[in-house]
């Protein structure tokens, strides 16, 4: 049975669009003890939500869990990676404040823990999130919306920390 996951990172340091360009990147640099514990759970053929934080707040696309977890050979703290590859954008960003508002996600770790960079996404929700991506969306106003492009990459693609 494949699993669901929401991973979150900042557009400013590695965006969905950087995702696609490269077609794969290492995800690293979890250090949270519960968010390792996800990532460590992570099979190959998973299938995760990239989430844009930071100013944006939106899930924006689709990935894939493209190798097992490892521990990670350049972090001394003991931490894990698994590589990802896109899989596509979501049709339209769905915005933290839609996520929010809709009573589906009552006790969606994404809500309740706001903090953690790896979260399982329960089937149900999952089929939420991608039924309002393809649905006409709130104003362009509202809060946690997408606000347009990510900012010029910085740093080589070959390899991101969190």
């Amino acid at each position: 049975m494949t699993a669901h996951w929401l991973l979150k990172e900042e557009p400013t340091h590695y965006a969905f669009a950087d995702l696609v360009r490269d077609g794969r990147t290492v995800w690293s640099g979890v250090h949270n003890a519960t968010a390792l514990r996800h990532l460590k759970s992570m099979k190959v053929g998973d299938e995760g939500i990239f989430y844009h934080s930071g100013d944006e707040r939106a899930c924006v696309g689709i990935l894939r869990i493209a190798s097992a977890p490892r521990p990670d050979p350049d972090d001394d703290r003991g931490s894990y990676l698994v590589e990802v590859r896109p899989v596509r954008a979501l049709a339209r960003p769905v915005p933290l404040s839609e996520i929010r508002a809709d009573p589906g996600f009552a006790g969606f770790d994404l809500l309740r823990i706001s903090r953690l960079s790896v979260l399982p996404v329960p089937g149900p929700m999952w089929d939420r999130l991608l039924a309002l991506s393809a649905a006409p969306g709130l104003t362009a106003g509202s809060k946690g919306r997408a606000r347009g492009s990510a900012p010029p990459r910085r740093g080589s693609a070959a390899r991101r920390k969190r």
